[in-house]
């Protein structure tokens, strides 16, 4: 069973859109006019420093933080000036994996990934079960239905809310480190499932990581950000022609 949603997805349109976007706190600016532009089941890497802007870049995108100035499109339609509860209409188009999984301590894995459905559709328990359960059939999680948070791994956390962040349907996904503190088994296997939906679902995604390996295994994009800017972007085999000093670098011995 799916949860079928009416997403706008305008033709030939971009899901997501960025421009000339800028985010300060106080006097740290953050972002100094971001451009970027996501296609249809294109996953991109933003590649960075710590302290470059990515994580905000992400939480902009999904309206928990308000940008100073710019655009952001989803679907075609601009988020930054929307009502609350237009932009919930738009965030369930949009699943978000945190950098901690963010889970509910106090839930176990299964009203974990029960939660958004609940709240958001009108379900027999037969049918809510059934949904979690396929969601976490296909992140590898089935049989630790009734386990807590605290006695499943970090990357097994990391799967978890992968299906929680699956759970509304949505067609594209922000991913926030989705390797970090993983070992290479664990973080491999996290790449493997964001190529699956790449693949069976066309899904649209945008991946903040200093994982080089992961973004070069799991991205058809790539974009380099380096003190709030866009140094560079394009596929991996375009950064690594680049002979600007930051960018090999950065880089190493990809």
């Amino acid at each position: 069973m799916t949860i079928e949603q009416n997403h706008p997805r305008p033709e030939n349109e971009a899901p997501v859109r960025v421009r000339s976007l800028r985010k300060a706190f106080g006097a740290q600016i953050v972002l100094r006019g971001i451009d970027l532009e996501v296609r249809q089941g294109q996953t991109l890497s933003v590649l960075g420093q710590s302290g470059t802007g990515k994580s905000v870049l992400l939480k902009l995108i999904v309206g928990l933080l308000k940008p100073d100035s710019g655009s952001i499109c989803v679907h075609g339609q601009e988020v930054i000036d929307l009502k609350r509860s237009s932009l919930n209409e738009v965030r369930k188009s949009v699943g978000f994996l945190f950098q901690q999984a963010a889970l509910y301590d106090s839930l176990t894995v299964e009203e974990n990934v029960a939660f958004p459905i609940r709240r958001h559709f009108k379900m027999s328990e037969e049918q809510r079960k059934k949904r979690v359960r396929d969601l976490l059939a296909k992140v590898g999680m089935e049989l630790d239905v009734d386990k807590m948070p605290r006695e499943i791994s970090g990357g097994m956390q990391k799967r978890v809310g992968l299906a929680r962040a699956l759970a509304m349907d949505p067609d594209i996904l922000l991913f926030d480190e989705p390797t970090a503190g993983l070992d290479p088994i664990t973080s491999s296997e996290i790449d493997k499932l964001i190529l699956q939906l790449q693949k069976e679902q066309n899904m649209t995604s945008i991946v903040v990581t200093h994982d080089i390996h992961s973004a070069k295994t799991i991205s058809n994009h790539l974009v380099l950000m380096r003190d709030g800017e866009v140094v560079i972007e394009g596929p991996f085999e375009d950064l690594q022609k680049s002979r600007d000093p930051y960018v090999r670098q950065f880089l190493g011995d990809s």
